[in-house]
């Protein structure tokens, strides 16, 4: 009886045992799951880009689905900081998805996108604007509400670039022919050519 009720026993425990395993990995999934679909498990947005400036590169996938992702917003903030004062804003990520689109109808999404400029504080801004006659830039940029990026994309000219970016009609559009940029920004639509030096 007693041998009986050890061999009882220890059935019992692997039972219970392989319930535990097979419980822990069914919660585990679970969580994946729940996980994947709070990120929405979606099309993942990926921006390839080197800060002219720093010398930076940053590789990041920063949008899954509809959601953005916290801590690639936190690099990206961190890249597009004012180069002169080393400042951080919060980006409207809204910018980023222009930027993907921009890379989408130029039908290079994989490209890498060479930074003028990202972020200005008003001190960068202002100093901007005083370093000459005309600077191209403006008194109440965007640059300085982190809404907008200075760009260009190795072999592409800044007009098809500028045509692109146009063709979205998501925000504001600068040609810099001469300085060989865009910018593009989140803020109204309108759009704009400055053929002296810019940044």
């Amino acid at each position: 009886m007693h041998r009986f009720f050890g061999l009882g026993f220890k059935g019992l425990a692997a039972g219970s045992l392989t319930a535990a395993l097979v419980f822990g990995f069914s919660a585990r999934s679970k969580a994946a799951d729940g996980a994947a679909g709070a990120t929405g498990g979606g099309q993942q947005y990926v921006l390839h880009l080197h800060h002219l400036h720093t010398g930076e590169n940053l590789d990041v996938v920063y949008r899954i689905g509809n959601h953005y992702v916290p801590d690639a917003l936190d690099k990206l903030n961190h890249f597009l900081r004012d180069h002169r004062t080393n400042d951080v804003s919060h980006y409207d990520p809204k910018e980023f998805d222009v930027l993907h689109s921009v890379l989408a109808k130029l039908g290079k999404p994989n490209a890498t996108i060479d930074v003028v400029c990202g972020y200005r504080t008003p001190w960068s801004n202002n100093y901007l604007r005083t370093r000459g006659a005309v600077t191209g830039v403006a008194q109440h940029s965007q640059h300085m509400l982190a809404k907008a990026i200075d760009i260009r994309i190795s072999g592409v000219s800044t007009s098809t670039l500028r045509d692109a970016a146009l063709s979205l009609k998501a925000g504001g559009v600068g040609f810099y022919p001469v300085s060989q940029f865009v910018h593009v920004d989140v803020g109204p639509v309108r759009h704009w050519t400055f053929a002296g030096a810019g940044d």
